[in-house]
């Protein structure tokens, strides 16, 4: 039992060192038990305040000005790097998954609430470049929507501080699609990441894949930071490799999901590749006994296409949520309409550059 204390202990000093890590400035208890609520951990602020004072014992943070503000040291940053061992991180992924499924509060009807995103940190002096080379892929559809969100310096998308000489591009992540059926009783059983070849513009086999329940990290970002994909090939050429998801759902769920695709349609989520038969493969994955396979575009494939063309990207996969209101169409962004900064804050509204998906 004191063991089992310990661990519990050991887990929330992790999650609070996390914070600070992600955080360019210091912070107090009161915000870091606001962001500590956003990644699903339930401590209040005196308790955080508890844990701080273990850490600055320990060395591991080190308070900052007059008012309870903390900084991560660089003993800190080294404990968080070996703080769990692989067991406690295996399993992981599908668990944030579920809670940023649980998290998307999207009405698609008046188009309001939360939706999950995916963050992307580029070199403030190569982030034109970055939006040129992502333009293909937006146009091709190899996205969960062309709607995305930026951030300056200093400012947050969703759970990340974009750090100095950065510009954060949240692109939706496809966690949204399976938040948006959760909300209307259709259960969704996250499966694999992986790779999808794409041949003759058509969806043909995945070549890779990674079980989220496996899994320590986002496949998404693995493949991404292994070079593995050809998105750019694929989006000019009709001939390459893509981030994709797949996904089961119960067969009885399929009438209702083929009238949700088309509702998410109508809200600019246009995420899904291919459904299958029950209980039948879909590219070369098998489906479960009385289940449906499904197909969803990884919300990093435009970002990955800028990483192809040697540009410098550090991915924060399913970093939180942002309102739907704050999204605006990459295309008045890449025809340079709008600033990185304040000026994002205009309303933008969505059109897309009538690329053809699939």
């Amino acid at each position: 039992m004191i063991g089992q204390e310990s661990r519990e202990v050991e887990r929330k000093l992790v999650a609070i060192l996390r914070v600070l890590s992600d955080s360019p400035e210091p912070l107090g208890g009161r915000v870091i038990a606001c962001r500590l609520g956003g990644l699903g951990i339930d401590l209040g602020e005196r308790a955080v305040r508890y844990h701080l004072k273990l850490m600055d014992e320990r060395g591991l943070t080190h308070a900052v000005g007059r008012r309870d503000g903390r900084s991560i040291t660089q003993r800190g940053v080294e404990e968080l790097k070996s703080a769990l061992v692989v067991s406690d991180r295996v399993g992981s992924i599908a668990a944030r998954i579920e809670l940023l499924a649980y998290r998307t509060s999207l009405n698609l009807d008046s188009l309001a609430d939360e939706v999950p995103i995916n963050t992307s940190l580029f070199p403030k002096d190569e982030f034109a470049h970055a939006l040129e080379a992502m333009k293909d892929a937006f146009g091709a559809g190899f996205c969960v929507t062309d709607l995305v969100a930026v951030a300056a310096e200093g400012e947050r998308l969703g759970e990340v501080t974009v750090p100095q000489g950065k510009v954060g591009l949240a692109t939706v992540s496809s966690i949204a699609i399976s938040g948006a059926l959760l909300k209307a009783g259709i259960p969704l059983d996250s499966k694999f990441g992986g790779i999808l070849q794409v041949r003759g513009g058509r969806p043909l086999r995945f070549i890779e894949l990674i079980e989220y329940a496996a899994c320590s990290l986002d496949p998404s970002e693995v493949f991404i930071a292994s070079k593995m994909t050809s998105v750019a090939e694929a989006a000019s050429r009709g001939e390459g490799k893509i981030l994709a998801n797949f996904r089961q759902l119960p067969a009885p769920c399929r009438p209702l999901m083929e009238t949700m695709v088309e509702r998410l349609k109508g809200a600019g989520l246009e995420g899904l590749v291919m459904m299958g038969e029950m209980s039948e493969p879909i590219c070369q994955v098998p489906a479960e006994l009385n289940k449906v396979g499904m197909i969803l575009q990884s919300g990093l494939n435009p970002v990955a296409a800028a990483m192809e063309a040697g540009i410098e990207v550090i991915n924060h996969a399913m970093s939180g949520v942002i309102d739907y209101g704050e999204l605006r169409s990459f295309w008045a962004l890449w025809r340079g309409r709008y600033e990185v900064g304040p000026a994002m804050k205009a309303k933008a509204p969505s059109k897309r550059n009538g690329g053809e998906k699939w």
